[in-house]
């Protein structure tokens, strides 16, 4: 069945234009449907976190191959305020305007900082289907596919330490969430680095290609697992520690760094291979030819193509996990969407969909604002902050938040039917109108790609 599905979903993106998440989330729900409601992967939330848990990684281990570090040094600036600025003023204005939002309910500020930290997490997935349909600018693919990926370590972070921390009766104050921030951050950025070159170490120790692609989903599975229970191997040293570091960040970081390394060396053997196809025709253009030099050329030449295809490879592959993996996940979230729960908080989930649309608008205006007023940070014009704006698909790991929440949590059904609600309204209204965007500005937006490379060839 989830084979079938993502072949329907990719024949619709092919012969159709529709972006394979929506057709996996209306295959998904069909099938769900036909089947007459059976639960197929899942039994209840709690199983459908697991199995999030299990196959988030390889979703980030993908998506992260598409950052590069010269990207991020070149759009870092812009990058921070993406994906962990906005979040920050985002639940502040939440704060500001949840008694207005949710008057018949008796939200703490605590309870507020869960839900929006929820809605804030966004789905790398749809973002990465729906640009590689269209020609857009480099710069802002990278913004829009970054932020989507990041922010999802900010708001978890958020949600954990800030909002469950509070809800459970923690004090929050100024020093805490900075004391906080800067060990979750900083000590999950050093685990994904260093797990990320042991990785490489191993990488080099064989030329198989899955050999290589099992290293790197070791690689990324092993920084996120080590920093989600980075507080057990303090204790397994003799330390006496709570500290629960991010997986999502870790994992992320992991990746770049065996994916830098990698491209980098992609990048020499081009350079090498240039070098010896120049060699060889020197060679061949010689009264004298030495048939043991072209052959030693060829040889290596030989190697470097291999070498070269192998990496190419292991990242397509790679990405055909990620595929499967999404599928497995929309088609679990089908299971666990009641519709009658749904339509019961119809009123809240139209709510809070507006409301976070507004805010994120309403961030990503204040970006262009800043960015065009800033020389380090990329300037961004009307059609830009649209596709910014509606880049916001929400996704699984807003789910995964939903089962941490206490059992005891009086408006914990409330917050289920808005968290699924948001997601599936998100991904069907920000998807169509991303993609209207996009399509009746094509010809402007292929104009800011030739522009890029011109500037781009120039430097």
């Amino acid at each position: 069945m989830i084979a079938g599905i993502l072949f329907l979903a990719l024949q619709l993106e092919e012969k159709f234009r529709i972006p394979s998440p929506l057709g996996l989330i209306a295959l998904s729900y069909t099938a769900h449907f036909g089947f007459q409601q059976l639960p197929i992967l899942t039994v209840d939330a709690e199983q459908f976190a697991v199995l999030v848990i299990s196959l988030l990684p390889v979703l980030l281990i993908a998506d992260s191959l598409e950052l590069k570090v010269a990207d991020l040094k070149q759009h870092g600036l812009s990058l921070l305020y993406l994906a962990v600025a906005s979040v920050a003023l985002s639940v502040m204005v939440a704060l500001l305007i949840s008694g207005w939002l949710f008057a018949d309910y008796a939200l703490s500020n605590a309870a507020v900082i869960v839900l929006f930290a929820m809605v804030l997490a966004t789905d790398p997935v749809s973002v990465v289907s729906i640009f590689s349909k269209f020609e857009l600018p480099h710069r802002l693919k990278f913004l829009a596919e970054g932020e989507s990926l990041l922010n999802d370590a900010t708001a978890l972070i958020v949600f954990v330490f800030v909002g469950l921390y509070a809800l459970g009766g923690g004090e929050i104050t100024a020093g805490y969430v900075t004391e906080i921030s800067l060990e979750v951050v900083f000590g999950s950025v050093a685990i994904g680095m260093l797990v990320g070159f042991a990785g490489l170490v191993v990488m080099k120790s064989t030329e198989n290609r899955i050999a290589e692609m099992m290293v790197l989903i070791i690689t990324g599975y092993g920084a996120f697992e080590i920093a989600e229970f980075f507080y057990k191997l303090l204790n397994l040293l003799g330390g006496h520690s709570h500290l629960h570091l991010s997986g999502i960040l870790a994992c992320i970081f992991a990746t770049i760094t065996v994916n830098h390394v990698m491209t980098r060396s992609v990048a020499e053997e081009d350079i090498r291979l240039g070098r010896e196809e120049a060699e060889l025709h020197l060679e061949a253009e010689k009264p004298a030819t030495s048939a043991g030099l072209i052959g030693n050329v060829l040889r290596r030449i030989k190697a470097t193509v291999e070498e070269r295809e192998r990496h190419l490879r292991t990242r397509e592959d790679i990405q055909l996990l990620s595929m499967v993996a999404n599928t497995i996940l929309f088609v679990a979230m089908a299971e666990m969407i009641h519709v009658n729960l749904l339509w019961k908080y119809r009123v809240e989930i139209l709510v809070m969909f507006l409301a976070t649309t507004l805010i994120r608008g309403l961030m990503m205006w204040l970006f262009a604002w800043l960015a065009n007023r800033t020389e380090k940070m990329v300037d961004i014009n009307f059609r830009w902050w649209g596709v910014l704006t509606f880049a916001g698909i929400k996704g699984g790991l807003s789910i995964v938040m939903l089962t941490m929440i206490p059992a005891t949590f009086e408006y914990l059904e409330m917050f289920k039917a808005v968290v699924i609600g948001v997601i599936v309204l998100s991904t069907f209204v920000y998807s169509g109108v991303l993609i209207a965007i996009i399509g009746s500005n094509k010809l402007q937006f292929r104009a800011d790609k030739i522009e890029e490379n011109r500037l781009h060839e120039v430097r």
